[in-house]
């Protein structure tokens, strides 16, 4: 069995635990399950045959894409032709920036926003939900710590998100393994490593 599955399956087991053993505080009921980013095809695999073990044992489950939430605030802010356009004009830099502010300025579309009305539209019966596809945001367009920050006390539901990046120590989270982020630890969630 592979680390990847490994991980997976104490997951799972904490997952169907009752209540749930992810997290500490009853107000950030979250955690991070970290793989390696070339893992993504595997990961997306094993995160959809456990939301279909977690359902047959009874845990309604459901998935989000960050990927989708990025879109979604790019199209309701200025729409992909103007970050097209800034990055003509000004260079990646500057388009990226552009959209670290749609999704983190409250005058455009937050994502802690865009992920609370994702929730809300989730059915009562929703308690897991996978936050997956997280890789969207690279290199440098939004920190998932601060999403988790945003979103304490805001939600009951388990919430795991897969987070693409490589591990320094226990809690350090380099994203995406990219050698010049700094690795950021958060010691409020569990993270499965």
């Amino acid at each position: 069995m592979s680390l990847l599955n490994n991980r997976i399956e104490l997951l799972e087991n904490d997952l169907n635990a009752n209540p749930p053993r992810i997290s500490v505080y009853h107000d950030l009921p979250f955690a991070i399950f970290r793989y390696d980013p070339y893992e993504e095809w595997a990961l997306r695999r094993e995160a959809h045959l456990l939301t279909t073990r977690l359902e047959e044992s009874g845990r309604k489950t459901c998935i989000v894409h960050m990927s989708d939430l990025l879109w979604k605030a790019i199209q309701d802010s200025e729409g992909i032709d103007a970050v097209i356009e800034l990055e003509g004009d000004r260079g990646f830099l500057a388009a990226q920036e552009q959209v670290t502010m749609y999704l983190s300025d409250r005058d455009w579309r937050p994502l802690a926003g865009l992920l609370m009305e994702r929730f809300q539209s989730l059915d009562s019966s929703t308690k897991i939900v996978f936050l997956m596809r997280a890789a969207a945001m690279a290199p440098g367009i939004y920190h998932m710590s601060k999403l988790l920050d945003q979103m304490q006390g805001k939600t009951s539901f388990a919430t795991i998100l897969f987070y693409p990046g490589s591990i320094e120590g226990t809690t350090g989270l380099r994203f995406m393994a990219l050698k010049d982020r700094d690795a950021l630890g958060n010691y409020r969630v569990k993270i499965y490593g």
